[in-house]
């Protein structure tokens, strides 16, 4: 599978390619038992986010560099060779697999419970509502970590205590230690000495290009409130599907 990955601005940055598992052939109490691993929700996020604005400092992200890979398997677990990738001495053999791929079942598993055990055994304990939510206190210091799949975002109340984590977590996976938090989920974030906002701007630019209103006239009010819409003008059908979409 051949992936592009943008930032925030919708610009390419990295041109990915994964081997991905065809995991329609799997079964059930065969392949893989446990499937379920938590995610965080958006609620969660922005709670998150609301919370560290109020304690006046900003959030940082790092990315796990193919995330799922990490994660260790349980169960014993095949793959034919791939396409184009054919062993020539042996064709016809099958890789038996020690870690996950990419679209396993049970691979967000695997890697949830790499992380999270990882996490714990140096000193940091679990959120009891939110289980992708981790917490690490030093004295009166305070560690926060959000995981929401490979995406880590993270803030503490002393700078040498994300220094720490830096470090302590590069030393298990490979990282890309993305910077300020700007771009998360879809959302836009700008944290500044003033306060933090959050927006979509992007999304809202693609939204107006998809229905051909890119070039439009921003105006305070969309339709005049004294205008009266019929159910019948003698205009032209829209496309319905374009709009359910």
């Amino acid at each position: 599978m051949f992936r592009n990955k943008l930032d925030e601005q919708g610009t390419i940055t990295r041109n990915k390619a994964r081997l991905v598992v065809q995991s329609y052939n799997q079964e059930e109490g065969i392949d893989y038992k446990e499937s379920f691993a938590p995610v965080a929700k958006i609620e969660a996020i922005r709670i998150l986010i609301a919370f560290v604005a109020h304690m006046e400092f900003k959030l940082h992200r790092m990315d796990v560099k193919s995330t799922f890979l990490n994660g260790y398997l349980k169960e014993e677990v095949y793959v034919m060779q791939p396409p184009g990738f054919e062993n020539n001495e042996f064709p016809n053999h099958a890789f038996k697999l020690d870690k996950a791929l990419y679209g396993l079942k049970q691979a967000p598993r695997a890697w949830y419970d790499c992380l999270s055990n990882f996490l714990l055994e140096n000193g940091f304990r679990r959120g009891k509502v939110d289980n992708t939510l981790f917490l690490k206190t030093k004295g009166e210091h305070l560690l926060i970590v959000q995981v929401y799949i490979g995406d880590i975002i993270f803030r503490a109340t002393h700078k040498n205590l994300c220094n720490e984590f830096s470090k302590m977590i590069r030393s298990e996976f490979e990282m890309s230690m993305i910077g300020e938090l700007n771009f998360f989920l879809g959302l836009q974030i700008k944290q500044t000495s003033n306060g933090t906002m959050i927006h979509q701007q992007n999304y809202i630019k693609e939204l107006l290009k998809m229905f051909g209103m890119d070039s439009s006239k921003p105006i305070d009010t969309p339709i005049s409130p004294s205008t009266k819409l019929v159910m019948d003008d003698g205009s032209s059908s829209i496309e319905e599907r374009t709009y359910k979409a």
